[in-house]
């Protein structure tokens, strides 16, 4: 048998490289904000917003749909945690459709930043607690993934 560690802390490494580009889309959606930007079609900022809101949900989406799945399979006991990993999965998509409604009707900028805030709060309790769940399990040996698999199919766009 194949000794899997290598590709196992990859896992967890890109899982982590993963929320630190998520994180540095939020400030600059919110750098565009504070600047000054107008939110319009076009403009920096809903360029910024759009692109953040959709590798947000893309990492959800191959999460939910690759990475969990594989993880479940391997460790039957995170069940609950991964059920209440994709409930916050929903909750944030929600919220980043409220704040690209917000974007798109031409919101005033306070409004804006207390729709990304919200966005924000939510999104580094997820992130805090899917490492502290997660990463030890993607640092395991006895991680069963299929180790030829695309990380963007596991972690999303920005893997």
């Amino acid at each position: 048998m194949a000794d899997t560690r290598p590709r196992a802390t990859a896992w967890a490494a890109q899982l982590r490289a993963v929320h630190v580009r998520l994180r540095e889309a939020l400030e600059l959606a919110r750098d565009a904000l504070e600047r000054g930007a107008t939110p319009s079609p076009g403009q920096d900022l809903h360029v910024y917003c759009v692109g953040f809101c959709a590798a947000l949900s893309g990492h959800h989406r191959a999460e939910d749909g690759g990475l969990f799945p594989a993880i479940e399979q391997e460790h039957p006991q995170l069940a609950d945690t991964l059920r209440y990993l994709r409930q916050d999965h929903a909750q944030l998509e929600h919220l980043l459709g409220s704040l690209a409604a917000a974007v798109e009707r031409g919101e005033p900028t306070p409004s804006l930043l207390r729709h990304l805030g919200g966005v924000e709060a939510i999104m580094e309790s997820h992130f805090r607690y899917e490492e502290r769940q997660l990463l030890g399990v993607l640092d395991g040996l006895d991680l069963d993934l299929d180790l030829d698999r695309d990380p963007q199919d596991l972690l999303g766009p920005l893997a």
